[in-house]
């Protein structure tokens, strides 16, 4: 019996699930060799993590490893239930909440080393969590491509700690009870992105899409449905969607340097975010708050044919 012992959190209703142990020792590997040796050889732990029937589409998980880099807390990967994140925006705040929680950490600024770089993160004593990601820009501007069933649509290439597709969205309303539509619209979106090699540099995926409409209140400055790369949706206002969003407002001009951005999500939740600028972009700091909210062992038997997750 293969035993996983594990931590779960929300932010902004999205939930992260991290992983304190049980996982196949990866070694001193830099990160991005270990995702690549996880991938490769031991899929299968992420796959009983982050799929049914231990779990649902919309968890991600987070390894949690010893630090990288000199002075920082901890490293982590994070994954889904398709595959490998490089970054995760709410999924950090649940990591740096869930190590107060088990009393790593206390109030006060750590660094979390994660496959696309080092993030700062500070812990607040009102529970809330900021985060200066790494660096967002914004790769195309006004990029159209026709979608079937849709006509054309324009939007933005940014990176964010992922790589997004950002588009208006139009008539369609932002709500929880639009889900089914707006996924389906963000799937065949994705489709022709990849029709047409709409891509980041070098050929990497775009694989998350960002729908921006209006808020729900007029202390708000945004509202996004994100889908994300396993066809689930993102719960809270997405910490890498809202990264590649500030990239998009300062490329643009409309948002300044150190001007709070308030980016709803399509349930309601809302993170604060603002930039500094940097080389080759921006800066992000996203600050929102996630809530412990279960605690236990994953029991893997392999002689369950579901032992590794329903694929």
């Amino acid at each position: 019996m293969i035993k996983i012992r594990y931590v779960d959190s929300h932010t902004g209703g999205e939930p992260t699930r991290l992983v304190l142990d049980g996982f196949p020792d990866l070694g001193a590997l830099p990160l991005a060799e270990r995702v690549a040796a996880l991938r490769a050889g031991h899929d299968n732990f992420r796959a009983a993590v982050a799929t049914e029937p231990r779990a649902s589409d919309v968890v991600v998980g987070a390894l949690l490893m010893p630090p990288v880099e000199p002075g920082s807390v901890a490293s982590v990967i994070y994954f889904n239930n398709v595959g490998y994140i490089g970054m995760c925006g709410h999924g950090t705040i649940g990591v740096i909440t869930t190590l107060h929680y088990l009393g790593r950490i206390a109030h006060g600024t750590h660094r979390l080393d994660t496959p696309v770089g080092t993030v700062s993160c500070t812990l607040r004593p009102d529970g809330k969590v900021s985060i200066r990601n790494v660096t967002a820009y914004r790769h195309r501007q006004a990029v159209t491509v026709e979608v079937e069933g849709h006509g054309p649509v324009t939007g933005d290439v940014a990176w964010g700690g992922n790589w997004f597709f950002l588009a208006d969205a139009g008539a369609r309303a932002l709500n929880v009870g639009n889900v089914g539509p707006l996924t389906e619209y963000s799937f065949a979106l994705r489709r022709a992105l990849a029709r047409d090699q709409v891509t980041g540099p070098g050929g990497e995926e775009i694989d998350h899409i960002e729908l921006v409409g209006a808020p729900s209140h007029k202390s708000l400055d945004g509202r996004n449905f994100v889908l994300c790369p396993g066809g689930a949706y993102d719960r809270s206002p997405c910490g890498t969607g809202t990264s590649a969003k500030l990239a998009c407002l300062a490329a643009d001009g409309k948002l300044a340097e150190g001007e709070t951005w308030r980016q709803e999500s399509i349930v309601g939740s809302v993170f604060e975010a603002s930039y500094r600028k940097a080389d080759g972009g921006v800066t992000p700091t996203i600050t929102g708050q996630a809530f412990v909210c279960g605690e236990g062992t994953l029991l893997c038997d392999p002689a369950d044919p579901f032992c590794w997750g329903i694929h």
